[in-house]
């Protein structure tokens, strides 16, 4: 059975890292043909296309495929992707992401392929962007629903929002939590030497947020409330891993703010140095104002590192309150500082909330559970 997934891009960020490990596992499935069609990745936020360097034909990239709205790009991509599935009849298109989320839906619904699924990493449309934006890409998403066979959602809050926008029916969702290898993540440990080389002390406190630099994932909040938990806890220092374009605004913003020594921008790094990045904070803030459920979250319980997180979209289902970590409204920069406030005097409540999480972790986010569930549906979806 062939199967086809579609992205908009391979950047470095949970959604592509999801979709890739998704690709690769079902690849060893018995009865599976899977390949991955993507749009071009470049910028500053790194590429993970080198990840297929030695499967040749596994990956396609489609370059009209490209993530702003381009009428001209948009229907070029669109009658590729109907070509292509036409010459290769895949019995499953699987898609990601916004843009190639609706465009490869069209192209498969017109291309005749009889199940077409969806996986919601995030919402599209939404309170985060402007009234005409979100009206388009709404109106985009129940465009394309009707041709939908069905939704994976990365978490339950994906569901509802889009149940409650009128996209689908609550027998068309699946949640599959995206899983990742834990085995680096549970074996990370707090190097001394990883520390130093970021100019870390080993009596600091270090607050991680792993977040692309840009708007919507919340830097701006945690610069607001740093100067407050500088003044209690003297040796915090906060560890931003990322990159992106709004890099050299938030460096002046700190440097404006006189915090440039309590700051660590690591720039952009491999996946695979993210559980060594854990290892050597004491607690991860997530505040990203967007997000389905952010891979950081379980990527740091898996560490044994508590978290604090925004109360937005699905980090509730993994930051659940005081058992994982804490929950905090949206903007809330009182109850942010008191919370980080409490994890920093504290180590026994990071020791317990971290234990809680890692074993929450171990069970729902292995990526051997995540590739089962999938190859699971698409054995029920697929015609008989």
């Amino acid at each position: 059975m062939r199967v086809t997934h579609v992205i908009t891009r391979l950047i470095v960020g949970g959604a592509q890292e999801n979709t890739i490990a998704s690709v690769l596992g079902l690849r060893q499935k018995p009865g599976l043909q899977v390949d991955l069609i993507s749009g071009p990745s470049f910028g500053r936020e790194g590429s993970l296309e080198s990840c297929f360097a030695s499967m040749p034909g596994a990956l396609a990239i489609l370059p009209e495929l490209v993530r702003p709205i381009h009428p001209w790009k948009d229907w070029l991509a669109v009658r590729h992707l109907t070509r292509r599935f036409l010459a290769e009849r895949p019995v499953i298109v699987h898609t990601h992401s916004g843009k190639a989320g609706v465009l490869g839906r069209l192209a498969a619904a017109r291309a005749g392929v009889p199940v077409i699924i969806h996986t919601i990493h995030g919402p599209s449309f939404g309170t985060f962007q402007g009234a005409l934006a979100n009206a388009v890409f709404r109106r985009a998403e129940v465009r394309a629903a009707r041709v939908t066979t069905h939704f994976v959602t990365v978490a339950d809050a994906m569901r509802d929002q889009y149940l409650a926008a009128g996209i689908g029916r609550p027998e068309q969702y699946t949640r599959v939590f995206s899983g990742f290898p834990l085995e680096p993540y549970l074996n990370t440990t707090n190097d001394p030497a990883l520390r130093a080389r970021w100019g870390l002390a080993p009596g600091d406190l270090v607050i991680g947020k792993i977040a692309r630099l840009f708007k919507l994932k919340g830097h701006e909040d945690l610069f607001r409330a740093a100067p407050e938990i500088i003044r209690r806890h003297p040796q915090t220092k906060f560890l931003l891993v990322g990159d992106g374009p709004w890099r050299g605004r938030f460096e002046a913003l700190v440097r404006d703010a006189g915090l440039a020594r309590s700051f660590v921008f690591t720039g952009l790094v491999p996946p695979a140095e993210i559980p060594g990045l854990i290892g050597i904070m004491d607690v991860l803030a997530h505040l990203s104002l967007r997000e389905g459920l952010p891979r950081a979250l379980p990527q740091a319980l898996a560490g044994a590192r508590p978290v604090v997180a925004y109360d937005c979209d699905g980090a509730r289902e993994v930051c659940r309150d005081n058992e994982t970590g804490f929950l905090v409204q949206p903007g809330d920069l009182p109850t942010l500082i008191r919370r980080l406030g409490e994890l920093a005097e504290d180590p026994a409540l990071r020791e317990r909330l971290g234990r809680q999480g890692r074993e929450f972790v171990r069970e729902r986010f292995p990526v051997e559970r995540m590739v089962e569930d999938l190859y699971q549906l698409y054995r029920r979806l697929a015609p008989a």
